[in-house]
């Protein structure tokens, strides 16, 4: 990620969730099996009179996976507030449609995030035939969404059109709090815990109109991304060390410094069998980047006891 100091400042930040493999099925064995006989022996009927039936004893009711997560959720914002951060969260059950947030729901640049935009726009105009990837496009998107790398994207922000990338997937994923850069830099795209949330999620059921088969292109990089950035900035904080127990896909993005020398962070993906969960979390934080990231990884902590949902 680019290091700036723009010039203007946000005092808010937005977190999205979310979050994200694909797991398979596999067989259970319930119970211990029975012994085998030597000898097969013939079954023994005795008769008996008829005893009434014992009623079935009534079902366990499950437990909420994410049980409790609203108080955590509002223990990490106050940790983080006592440290003098300012966090703000959203995860989504996909399963049940639960939401939990924490923070406000206002504009904030999302930084490397929008290359999660870049990439999609790309995916879909190859697939409508309007562009061909060659062997290195394809290197270079793996690497931008894996690695973060900003060359990769300045390349397909000016090639799909700037500003018109973001104008293309606002529409179709009716992101209404997403608006396009300022000042034309991909990196100060705006947009808003909710729409993240939300893209992540129709990305993954195909209701944003990326086929499947591009979606995987952009969900396996993610889940294949990598400890550092091509610019050599550590990038496994937030989601990817707080839920250390969970199989992750996950986009970071950071800046350097924002809003009179803060740290921002933002860590979105998705966690879980089945990318179950969708979560994003962003901090504004005044401390040095070591710490800030330690913030941020510790709020996941926080919220997910043992690194799993």
């Amino acid at each position: 990620m680019r290091q700036r100091l723009p010039e203007w400042a946000t005092t808010r930040m937005a977190i999205v969730g979310v979050a994200l493999l694909v797991s398979g099925c596999e067989a259970q064995v319930w119970g211990t099996p029975p012994a085998a006989e030597s000898t097969p022996q013939a079954p023994v009927v005795t008769p008996q009179a008829s005893l009434p039936m014992l009623p079935e004893a009534p079902p366990t009711p499950p437990t909420a996976p994410l049980a409790g997560l609203d108080a955590r959720v509002q223990q990490a914002t106050a940790d983080a507030a006592a440290s003098g951060a300012d966090i703000e969260t959203v995860v989504l059950d996909r399963d049940t449609g639960q939401t939990f947030a924490g923070g406000g729901n206002s504009p904030f640049p999302i930084a490397s995030v929008v290359k999660l935009f870049i990439a999609d726009d790309l995916l879909l105009q190859e697939s409508e035939g309007k562009t061909q990837l060659s062997a290195a496009d394809r290197k270079s998107l793996d690497i931008m969404l894996r690695s973060s790398d900003d060359s990769a994207a300045q390349m397909f922000w000016d090639r799909s059109g700037g500003n018109a990338v973001i104008a293309r997937i606002k529409a179709r994923y009716g992101l209404a709090g997403t608006t396009a850069p300022y000042n034309g830099h991909w990196d100060v795209t705006q947009s808003t815990a909710s729409d993240l949330v939300r893209y992540y999620d129709m990305l993954l059921d195909g209701a944003g109109g990326l086929p499947p088969e591009q979606a995987n292109v952009i969900i396996s990089n993610l889940a294949q991304s990598t400890p550092t950035g091509t610019d050599g900035y550590p990038q496994r904080f937030g989601i990817p060390e707080g839920l250390y127990a969970e199989p992750v896909a996950v986009k970071q993005g950071w800046f350097c410094c924002w809003s009179g020398g803060n740290q921002l962070h933002v860590s979105t993906g998705t966690f879980g069998p089945g990318h179950r969960y969708v979560m994003a979390i962003g901090s504004l934080d005044p401390t040095g980047a070591a710490a800030a990231r330690e913030n941020i990884t510790q709020a996941v902590k926080t919220m997910f006891p043992g690194g799993k949902a």
